[in-house]
C-alpha cells in the first residue's frame, strides 16, 4: 500500500462529496435560511446523519478491519463467515433500533432537541421528519459494513464515492425547491431514506467479489464475534468523537432559537479538511498498520505512524490558518445567499473561528486512534473521549446563559485538544509511538512552509477584500480563486522547502 496515494484517492472522491455537500448546503440556506423550519429539518437530519458518520467515518472500521484482517490471515473461510455473522447480528440489532426509536419518537426527539418544547409547531415537524429520516441509519450502517470490507482489502475508492449519492438525492430534490414550497423539507426527509437504501446496494453491488451475504438468524456467536462487539461500541464512541460534541453542542444549542443552524453551517466548513487530514488518513493507515502489529514489524510500524502524524499537520495546519483569518468572509461566499442574511452570517462565522482552533487537534484524534485501534485497543480512546465529552458538556452548560452558543465550538475544542493530548501521552508512554529521526525536521518544513503561506493568504484577502464583502457578485468566485492560488503555492513551496517531496508518493508501506 501506498499511503500518500491511497489518501489521495480516499480524499479526492471524500472531497467530492463535500463539494457536492456544499452545493447542498447553499440551495438548504437559500430556501430555508436559518429559522425554525431549517432548525427542524436539520436536527431531523443530524440524527440519522451523525449515526452515519460514527459508522463510515472510520469508526466502524476501527473494530471490524483489526478483526477482519486477522481472520484473514487464518483462511479465506474463517473472513467469510466472521463477516457474514457480523453483518446478520448488525442487520438484526438494527432493525430492532429502527423500530424501537419509531415507537417513541416524541421521546427521543425530546432527548436530542429539548429546547424545541417551547415552540410546538417545531417540535411537532421535528417528530415528523425524523420519522421519515430514521430508516436511513439502517441501510447506511449496513453500507457501513460494506464499505469496512473495501476498506480491509485496500480498496478505498469506492467506500469514498458511496456517500456522493446523498448529496446527488438532496440536490436533485432542492432544484425543485421554488415549486414544493412549504414542502420542501417533507421531500427533502424522504431522499435522505431514499440515498441510504441506494448506497446500499451500490456497495453490495461492489462489494460481492469479496464477500456475499446470507441472511441466516441462527448464526454461532464465536469469540471472535464477541471480541469484535465488545471493540464496537468504544471505537464508536472515541473515533466518533467530534461529531459526538457537535450532537451534543445540537442538544445544548436547541434552547437558543436559530443556533442549531449556525453550527450545522460551521460545521459544514471545517469538516471539509477533516475528512481529509484526519478521516482519510486513519481510515488508509488502518488495514496496513493492523497487519504490522499482527506480524510485529517494528520499523514498518513506526515508520507509518510518524508519516501518517506528518500528512495529518501538512494538511490540517494551512486550513486553520486560513479558517482563522478568513472565517467570516469564506462562510458569506459560501452561504450568504437568500434566506442566509448577515446576521447569519456572522453567527456561523463567529462559531467557525472557534472550530477551526480545534481543526488540527480533531484531525490528531483519528490519527492517535488509529495507532491504538490497530492494537485491537479500543478502551483507552473510549475512557479518554468520554472524559472529553464530560468536559465538553460541563463547559457548555456552565457558560450556555451567560455567552450563548458560541461556547459550544469553544468548549468542543478545547475537550478535543485535551483528549488529542493525552492519546500523545499514552502512546508515548506504553511505547506505542516514537518520533524517527526525520519527523521534527518535516515539521520544521511543514511550519515555515505554512507560515510563508498564510501571510500570502492573509495578503490577498486584504487586496479583494471589496469583492469578498457580503453584498459582492463576486464573492463566491473571488474566494474559490484566492484559495486555488494559495494550494498551489502551498505545494510549490512545499516541494522547494522539501516540506512535500515527490518520492513521497512513489514509497511503499
Amino acid at each position: 500500500m501506498n499511503l500518500i496515494k491511497s489518501t489521495t484517492t480516499f480524499s479526492f472522491f471524500t472531497l467530492i462529496s463535500r463539494i457536492l455537500g456544499y452545493l447542498r448546503d447553499v440551495f438548504i440556506a437559500i430556501y430555508l435560511g436559518s429559522g425554525p423550519i431549517a432548525d427542524a429539518f436539520f436536527v431531523a437530519f443530524r440524527i440519522p446523519n451523525t449515526f452515519r458518520r460514527l459508522f463510515s467515518e472510520g469508526t466502524f472500521n476501527a473494530a471490524f478491519v483489526p478483526s477482519y484482517s486477522s481472520e484473514m490471515v487464518r483462511g479465506k473461510n474463517f473472513s467469510k463467515m466472521f463477516a457474514n455473522n457480523i453483518f446478520n447480528l448488525l442487520l438484526l440489532g438494527l432493525l430492532f433500533l429502527v423500530l424501537i426509536i419509531e415507537i417513541f419518537m416524541p421521546w427521543f426527539v425530546f432527548l436530542i432537541a429539548p429546547g424545541f418544547q417551547e415552540n410546538s409547531d417545531k417540535l411537532e415537524l421535528t417528530i415528523y421528519l425524523t420519522r421519515i429520516t430514521f430508516p436511513f441509519l439502517l441501510f447506511v450502517s449496513l453500507s457501513s459494513f460494506f464499505a469496512a470490507i473495501l476498506n480491509s482489502h485496500n480498496k478505498f475508492a469506492l467506500a469514498a464515492a458511496a456517500p456522493i449519492i446523498l448529496n446527488i438525492f438532496l440536490i436533485i430534490t432542492l432544484f425543485y425547491g421554488k415549486t414544493l414550497n412549504d414542502e420542501l423539507v417533507i421531500y427533502l426527509s424522504y431522499a435522505v431514506t431514499l440515498a441510504g437504501i441506494t448506497q446500499f446496494i451500490f456497495l453490495i453491488f461492489f462489494t460481492k467479489k469479496y464477500f456475499k451475504p446470507s441472511i441466516n438468524f441462527s448464526f454461532k456467536i464465536s469469540k471472535q464475534v464477541k471480541f469484535f462487539f465488545k471493540k464496537l461500541l468504544p471505537s464508536i464512541f472515541s473515533s466518533g468523537i467530534t461529531q459526538i460534541n457537535i450532537l451534543v453542542g445540537t442538544i445544548i444549542a436547541s434552547f437558543q432559537a436559530s443556533a442549531v443552524s449556525y453550527l450545522y453551517y460551521a460545521d459544514r466548513i471545517y469538516q471539509i479538511n477533516l475528512a481529509i487530514a484526519g478521516i482519510a488518513i486513519g481510515t488508509v493507515l488502518l488495514p496496513n498498520l493492523s497487519k504490522y502489529v499482527e506480524e510485529n514489524k517494528i520499523n514498518k510500524i513506526n515508520f507509518i505512524q510518524n508519516k501518517s502524524l506528518e500528512l495529518s499537520l501538512f494538511l490540517s495546519l494551512p486550513a486553520t490558518f486560513a479558517l482563522l483569518i478568513s472565517s467570516e468572509q469564506i462562510t458569506s461566499a459560501l452561504f450568504g445567499y437568500g434566506s442566509f442574511d448577515k446576521t447569519s452570517v456572522k453567527n456561523s462565522a463567529e462559531a467557525l473561528f472557534y472550530f477551526a482552533f480545534g481543526l488540527p487537534a480533531f484531525a490528531l484524534i483519528k490519527v492517535f486512534s488509529s495507532f491504538l485501534f490497530a492494537r485491537h485497543n479500543t478502551k483507552i480512546p473510549f475512557i479518554f473521549s468520554l472524559i472529553s465529552v464530560i468536559l465538553n458538556i460541563v463547559i457548555s452548560l456552565y457558560f450556555f446563559n451567560e455567552i450563548g452558543f458560541i461556547i459550544i465550538p469553544i468548549a468542543t475544542t478545547i475537550s478535543s485538544w485535551l483528549n488529542a493530548l493525552i492519546l500523545f501521552i499514552y502512546l508515548i508512554n506504553k511505547n506505542y509511538f516514537e518520533f524517527n529521526k526525520v519527523f521534527f525536521s518535516s515539521f520544521f518544513k511543514i511550519s515555515f512552509t505554512v507560515f510563508v503561506t498564510m501571510y500570502v493568504f492573509y495578503y490577498l484577502i486584504d487586496f479583494f477584500e471589496k469583492y469578498l464583502n457580503f453584498d459582492s457578485s463576486f464573492k463566491l468566485v473571488t474566494i474559490i480563486l484566492i484559495v486555488l492560488v494559495i494550494f498551489i503555492f502551498y505545494i510549490l513551496l512545499s516541494l522547494l522547502t522539501k516540506a512535500f517531496k515527490i518520492s513521497d508518493i512513489k514509497l511503499k508501506y
